[in-house]
């Protein structure tokens, strides 16, 4: 691959440069701004070889802040931190390496499970070794804590400074009871951060979730891919966390062998799916440790605004996250620059693209429009997670979160997929809007595996703020049936975070990405105008947070 490497003042100056000699790119203002040709320009520059993947804390990322700067300053953005378009998120990097193996004892006989094999564990706390030395292992259910599903596993238990074995996903999805949580669709409360998080606030050492294929929605091979490897977090230094001491999986047949161990079997399990459960003692002893080494780096939020005319104070939020996966193992190509162009220089362009018609409309918006690029969602959605934990604009004033997270490439759709159902009016929004535009909403296929919880709208939610993720819609107009349910799976399988997903102005028709921006930007005109700010829905689990607002 060829390398061609500017300093980031020089990328700046050149898209200043660049922008001043751009020819008009659409004849009106507002959404007859949007234009096809600008979006696929910012697709190519920032999905680029020279932009090394956009990896953070790599001169990729050095690149990719100075070009999104630049950018927002020649669409009359202004700085949307106090004066700045930066952010800093600081993070911090931890590598583990544990043992080869985990050590349990029992009153029928001592055993071990082997690291990798039958279990991943890792840490997300800095001390030098975390250990687990003969704690007792306590089965909680799925460990979950719902207070709007009447729901408890930790009550009546005492699991301060044990081991927590849960299992994966929600009471709905393996009892197959619509009646519980929301059937077959996870949950927050099903995913497996949650779950870590939880046992931290219930005081245990250690989370070991249960494995399997269909309430994970992935292989176990997706797990062990975690095996004594290095994950980033945010740097919270001086902030009180509760972090278990070790956490991470056990795979079904380990599952299997402990419970046997403890004289019970996987009938133990179902127990868990019934209101009323009581998690118990399993009467085993696990033993296990972790060496970890740390290294605390700062990574850019990119953030700009138009101020509103009217509620200056009220604000809302579009976002993408700019980064990906920098410079790795080559492909069979030897191509070894994983270019993100879908992932997420489509949806990074697409912010930009918002924000020019936005800036060109004939009235200004009367509440403020922020338009946030986040780092290191690839890394574990950490960059909206800091600035939803250090806000510049107030989450109690921030009406909505719209992100864009992969555009549509295969050309103009009927409908259009929300991603998590039902979870706020925001999903009511984009209807209208949708039904304006002649078009429809539809929803995901498998509601089961949770995406809603898997890209920087999610870490909106958990402090309050309605907010909304889209997928391209599969019914291609003009196309053939199943054109765009095939595109999207030729995608997943051949280029999802591989080399290959490069911008191809051959096959890439971006008039269904333009058609999906117009939805999101009607989105923000309605929610401007709105009466009053859009609400959860009865039964979400994060309505009761907004709700405290």
């Amino acid at each position: 691959m060829v390398r061609f490497l500017f300093s980031a003042g020089a990328i700046a100056l050149l898209v200043v440069a660049c922008n001043s000699n751009e020819k008009p790119t659409a004849t009106g203002g507002g959404a007859q701004a949007l234009n096809a040709d600008s979006l696929a320009r910012n697709i190519e520059v920032l999905a680029s070889d020279s932009f090394l993947g956009r990896k953070p804390f790599t001169e990729g990322e050095t690149k990719t802040v100075a070009f999104l700067t630049a950018k927002y300053a020649a669409a009359g953005l202004e700085p949307g931190n106090n004066g700045s378009y930066i952010q800093e998120v600081p993070m911090v990097s931890i590598t583990t390496m544990a043992g080869p193996e985990m050590k349990v004892s029992s009153p029928n006989g001592d055993f071990s499970l082997k690291g990798l094999e039958d279990y991943v564990i890792w840490t997300d706390r800095t001390e030098a070794r975390q250990t687990l030395e003969a704690s007792d292992l306590v089965f909680a259910g799925y460990g979950v804590v719902a207070p709007e599903y009447n729901w408890n596993d930790y009550a009546g238990l005492d699991v301060k400074g044990k081991v927590v074995l849960v299992r994966v996903n929600d009471p709905g999805f393996h009892s197959r009871d619509a009646s519980l949580f929301k059937g077959d669709t996870m949950t927050y409360y099903g995913r497996w951060t949650y779950k870590f998080e939880e046992a931290g606030r219930q005081g245990a050492r250690g989370c070991l979730i249960i494995h399997d294929v269909a309430g994970a929605s992935y292989p176990f091979t997706v797990v062990q891919n975690n095996w004594n490897g290095t994950r980033l977090r945010l740097d919270n230094r001086g902030k009180q966390e509760a972090l278990c001491e070790v956490i991470g999986w056990v795979s079904t047949p380990a599952a299997k062998r402990l419970l046997e161990a403890a004289g019970k079997d996987t009938s133990l399990l179902a127990t868990s799916d019934k209101k009323g459960f009581r998690g118990e003692s399993l009467g085993l002893k696990l033993s296990a440790g972790i060496d970890v080494s740390t290294e605390y780096r700062k990574s850019t939020n990119v953030i700009g605004k138009i101020t509103g005319s009217k509620k200056p104070d009220e604000v809302i939020i579009y976002t993408a996250h700019w980064d990906h996966l920098g410079v790795g193992k080559p492909d069979e190509t030897g191509d070894s620059i994983y270019n993100g162009a879908l992932d997420n220089a489509s949806g990074t362009a697409g912010l930009l693209e918002i924000a020019r018609a936005f800036k060109s409309a004939d009235t200004p918006p009367e509440r403020t429009i922020v338009f946030l690029a986040v780092t290191a969602e690839e890394q574990g959605l950490w960059g909206s997670a800091y600035y939803a934990q250090n806000p510049v604009f107030p989450v109690s004033r921030t009406l909505a979160d719209i992100n864009m997270d992969g555009l549509t490439w295969f050309g103009k759709t009927k409908d259009i997929i929300v991603i998590g159902r039902g979870q706020n009016e925001l999903e009511d929004y984009l209807r209208q809007a949708a039904e304006k535009a002649g078009r429809t909403i539809a929803f995901e296929a498998k509601p089961q595996a949770g995406f809603y919880y898997r890209s920087d709208h999610f870490n909106f939610a958990k402090v309050g703020v309605p907010a909304i993720f889209t997928a391209s819609g599969k019914d291609v107009i003009g196309g053939k049936p199943g054109e765009g349910l095939a595109a999207e799976e030729t995608y997943n399988e051949k280029h999802y975070h591989r080399p290959s997903d490069e911008y191809s102005p051959a096959s890439w028709k971006l008039d269904g990405a333009i058609a999906d921006l117009a939805l999101f930007y009607e989105m923000g005109k309605m929610l401007d105008s709105a009466a009053k700010f859009p609400a959860w829905k009865t039964g979400s689990e994060f309505k009761a947070i907004r709700d405290k607002q």
